[in-house]
C-alpha cells in the first residue's frame, strides 16, 4: 500500500508488501490529509481530517496527479461547509427539517403536514435524499394525476419539498449535495368564482350551524381565508371595541378590521361562555376547534342552489364588493390581507353587469359631451347673428 501526502515538495511512499521498501521522505504539514493506493486497488483514495473528524474516500481516479487535486478540493470543501456531511440522509429527516424551520419562523403547519401525509410520505418516504430527481418526480406526478390532482395542486406540493431541499443544501454543514429543482407544470387560469348579494343571502338562509354561519360572514364580507378563520382564538376577538385580530395570517402579517353589526353579533354567540384560548369555531358547544368542514359546507351551497361554489370564492366576492362600494383600493388591501397588486387584481373580477354598467356609463358620458357642445354652439350662434334696430 502506498501513501502520499498533499504536502507540495515531500513524498512518503510506504509499502507493506514483503520484500519491498522504500526511502522515507519527511512528512507533510499535520492536518493537510493524504493519498494512497491501497492493495488491489487501481484508483487512489484520499484521508484527511477536518475539525477532528477523519474522512477516507476513493478519489475515483488512477492517477496520483489528480487524486491530490480531489485531497485539496474536498478539504477546502469540508472547511467551508460545503461538503455532505453524510450521503444517506432521507427524505423523512429533511421533512423534519422543514418542520422545524415553519415552528422558528412561526408559519402555520397544518398545510404542510397534511400534505407530507397524505401525499408525499406515501412516496418519498424512506427514500434517500441523494436518489430524488427529475424520474422519481416525473413517477410522482403520473401518479398524482392518476389520483386526478390539479397540476396546481401537484406544483404546491412539490414546492414544499422543493423547500425541504433548499433548507438541508444551505444548512451547515450541509445535509445533501445539491437543492431540488423541478420543472412547474402548466396551471389552469385563476379560478374566477363569486357571488351577487342574493345568492349570499340564500346560503345564510341555508345555514342552521353557528360556526359556518360566522364563518361565512367574516369570509363574505372581509375575505378572510379557510385557514385563517380555523385558526382564531377568542383572545383574537375584542367585542368592546368591535374588532378581530388576525394574529397569523398567510403573507406572515397580522392584520386586524373593525366587524359590522352583523359579524359583530355572530362572533358575540361564537366566543360565550369559552376562555381565552378557545378556538373561536366550535361544533355546537365543544371546545375543539373546526379542522373540516366540507360536508357543512356541500349541504349548504346544494341547499342554496350554488353547487360547486368553493368556500374561497367568498374572498373574491369580499374583494369585488369592496371595490365596487368606493372602498380605497390601498384600504381593501390591507382588509383582505393582499400584499401584492397583481394578485389583488385577479380577486377583484369583472362580473358581465359591471361590463354593462360601464357601457352605460360610458354611453352617458357620450351623450352629456355632445350635450354640451351642441350648447356651447347654440350659444356661439346666438352671440353672432346681427341684430336688427327698427
Amino acid at each position: 500500500m502506498f501513501y502520499t501526502s498533499c504536502s507540495k515538495g515531500t513524498i512518503e511512499m510506504e509499502n507493506k508488501t514483503e520484500g519491498y521498501s522504500v526511502e522515507k521522505k519527511p512528512r507533510g504539514k499535520r492536518g493537510q490529509g493524504s493519498v494512497y493506493l491501497p492493495n488491489n486497488s487501481r484508483n487512489w483514495w484520499i484521508k484527511f481530517s477536518v475539525a477532528g473528524r477523519v474522512y477516507q474516500q476513493s478519489a475515483n481516479t488512477e492517477s496520483r496527479r489528480e487524486a491530490l487535486d480531489t485531497l485539496k478540493g474536498e478539504i477546502l470543501k469540508h472547511a467551508s461547509g460545503e461538503a455532505v456531511t453524510d450521503g444517506k440522509v432521507t427524505v423523512d429527516s429533511l421533512y423534519d427539517v422543514l418542520l422545524a424551520d415553519y415552528r422558528i419562523n412561526e408559519k402555520t403547519v397544518e398545510w404542510a403536514e397534511r400534505c407530507w401525509n397524505v401525499h408525499l410520505k406515501d412516496f418519498f418516504g424512506g427514500m434517500q435524499a441523494k436518489h430524488v430527481g427529475t424520474d422519481t418526480l416525473s413517477r410522482y406526478i403520473e401518479a398524482r394525476r392518476k389520483e386526478s390532482a390539479a397540476n396546481g395542486t401537484i406544483n404546491r406540493e412539490l414546492s414544499l419539498l422543493q423547500r425541504a431541499f433548499m433548507l438541508a443544501y444551505e444548512s451547515q454543514p450541509r445535509k445533501i449535495a445539491h437543492p431540488l429543482r423541478f420543472h412547474r407544470l402548466a396551471e389552469s387560469k385563476p379560478r374566477q368564482g363569486f357571488i351577487e348579494q342574493k345568492q349570499y343571502d340564500a346560503l345564510t338562509a341555508n345555514c342552521s350551524d353557528l360556526f359556518m354561519r360566522t364563518m361565512l360572514a367574516l369570509a363574505y364580507s372581509f375575505g378572510f381565508r379557510k385557514a385563517e378563520l380555523l385558526t382564531l382564538k377568542v383572545s383574537d376577538v375584542n367585542l368592546l371595541a368591535g374588532t378581530l385580530q388576525l394574529r397569523d395570517s398567510k403573507n406572515g402579517e397580522p392584520r386586524k378590521v373593525s366587524l359590522t353589526g352583523d359579524a359583530k353579533n355572530l362572533l358575540t354567540a361564537c366566543v360565550a361562555g369559552k376562555s381565552a384560548e378557545d378556538a373561536v369555531f366550535t361544533r355546537g358547544k365543544g371546545t375543539k376547534a373546526v379542522a373540516d368542514f366540507r360536508g357543512t359546507w356541500d349541504k349548504v351551497t346544494l341547499a342554496a342552489d350554488c353547487p360547486g361554489l368553493l368556500f374561497h370564492d367568498l374572498r373574491r366576492s369580499a374583494v369585488r364588493n369592496m371595490v365596487r362600494a368606493g372602498i380605497p383600493e390601498v384600504v381593501c388591501m390591507k382588509v383582505s390581507g393582499h400584499k401584492t397588486r397583481n394578485v389583488f387584481d385577479r380577486y377583484n373580477i369583472t362580473s358581465e353587469r359591471d361590463l354593462a354598467d360601464a357601457a352605460k356609463k360610458i354611453e352617458s358620458s357620450q351623450i352629456s359631451y355632445r350635450q354640451a357642445n351642441l350648447a356651447e354652439a347654440q350659444k356661439e350662434t346666438e352671440q353672432t347673428e346681427p341684430v336688427t334696430i327698427q
